[in-house]
């Protein structure tokens, strides 16, 4: 970090996390160097996000960055990993942190052989890809695996972005992203089944039917749960 604590900040995908992590970031006082993007729907979505930053290659971005955000699917994360380092891409004492829910740290180990710091942060919300975020962000958690001198940058991260930071384990993640995916696909399955079946009743509203019911549902069953509300979605 510089003497200052403000970053440098790179950001690889520009899908509907990328972008709204460096907002939050550059909210903060962090300087978004630039961001690669592939499709030009990416493209038009860093541009509306981050309208002053440029659209930059990888191996520029990186070459300008003191934090790289990797905010691309999971299944891409290792070959990306692995083809940068094998380029001589990485620089020593980069923080690269990966978004990924399901992986810890082991996957980003070819940057740091090439002296990088690893980071894996995943912020338990659904991204929309828009401003709304932000405000989400500052109502979630996010999961923070690192090695333990450096667990305090990444939370210190997540706080910045508004973020409550908790600590998961590198052999946790697993089951973390687990528990992510079953809150998210069965609260996304029983709105569509529930709109469904109330559109076929002739209802013209049926989000603002659920609306209430769902949000007083929700928060009923964590507080059953022992757990203070707080939302996924």
């Amino acid at each position: 970090m510089t003497q200052s604590g403000r970053l440098g900040v790179g950001v690889i995908g520009a899908g509907n996390v990328g972008p709204v992590l460096a907002a939050a970031l550059a909210g903060a006082g962090h300087a978004i160097v630039g961001i690669a993007a592939v499709s030009e729907r990416n493209r038009d979505r860093a541009r509306a996000m981050l309208p002053e930053v440029p659209i930059l290659e990888i191996p520029d971005l990186i070459e300008r960055s003191e934090l790289v955000i990797l905010a691309i699917p999971e299944g891409e994360i290792e070959a990306l990993v692995a083809g940068l380092a094998a380029t001589g891409t990485w620089q020593p004492g980069q923080l690269v942190l990966h978004t990924a829910p399901g992986l810890g740290c082991a996957v980003l180990a070819p940057a740091v052989a090439a002296g990088a710091i690893p980071l894996a942060v995943h912020p338990a919300m659904v991204f929309t890809g828009t401003s709304l975020d932000l405000v989400r962000l500052r109502e979630s958690y996010c999961a923070v695996t690192a090695p333990t001198p450096v667990l305090p940058i990444g939370q210190a991260l997540v706080v910045e972005m508004g973020g409550e930071p908790v600590i998961v384990a590198e052999a946790d993640r697993a089951t973390y992203a687990e528990a992510i995916a079953t809150a998210t696909s069965f609260s996304g399955e029983i709105v569509r089944q529930s709109t469904a079946l109330l559109e076929g009743l002739g209802i013209e509203s049926p989000a603002g039917v659920l609306g209430p019911l769902l949000r007083s549902s929700v928060e009923t069953a964590l507080t059953a749960a022992g757990e203070e509300p707080r939302y996924l979605v």
